[in-house]
Parts: structure tokens; sequence; C-alpha cells
């Protein structure tokens, strides 16, 4: 029923002018509304609505992630823009905080102004 309709992310701000300036200042997703409810971009084609909220209750878990190119492109710009990458003690991530997952896809974290786990992954291509 769902198979053809275009899919809606969602994450949710208490600090809407600091998520306006990471979602379209930082990560570079054009704004293309501004409502009293939410901040809408459109992260390549997907809508992502930043729904301003009293007080935001990340998930522990990711909650947005991209597919990239090149981790390890991404993450040098991102950081060189002031985003910090999450480190984690049970994973053996590199000097950039990219971890090699078993499947050979290579995947970083990071948190958005409200702490909002957001990543990137290369995935690893096919036959290789």
């Amino acid at each position: 029923m769902l198979s053809n309709a275009p899919i809606i992310a969602f994450a949710a701000t208490a600090q809407p002018d600091r998520a306006r300036a990471f979602y379209g200042g930082t990560l570079g997703l054009k704004l293309v509304e501004e409502s009293e409810f939410a901040l809408v971009f459109d992260a390549n084609g997907t809508e992502l609505r930043v729904q301003k909220v009293e007080a935001a209750s990340p998930a522990p878990y990711t909650s947005l992630g991209w597919a990239v190119g090149s981790i390890r492109d991404t993450v040098r710009a991102l950081a060189g823009k002031g985003v910090a990458f999450e480190r984690y003690p049970f994973l053996q991530q590199d000097e950039q905080g990219i971890w090699h997952s078993p499947s050979g896809a290579r995947v970083a974290w990071f948190r958005d102004p409200d702490g909002n786990l957001l990543s990137v992954v290369e995935h690893m291509a096919a036959g290789a």
C-alpha cells in the first residue's frame, strides 16, 4: 500500500535556531519551509521535518543517517565545520571515529544540537 509513497523523515528540536543552522549550514540541507510547527529541509529529495517541541528527548539509537561516497572525506568536512564524532568503548573506531562493520560498511556517528544521534555510512561496493 505504501511501497510507492515517498517517505518523510522526522527529528525533533527544542532549539529551532540552532537546528536551522546545523541542518542548513553545517549539513548543507536546503530549508524549504519554516512554520511554528517545524523546519522542513530537502534531504536529497526526501523531506526532513524537524519538529519544534518544548523538550527534545533523543533516542539512544541512530535516528537519521546518510549514505555517502567517501566517509573519510565526509567526516573530514563535517569535523572542519565543528562536528564532533561519537566514540564508543565497545567498538574499534579509527582516528576519525569511523567503525568498520563486519559487513565492510564504514560508519561514523555524531549528534545534532538537541542530541539526536545521526550517522554517515559508506557501504562496501558489490563484489569488493
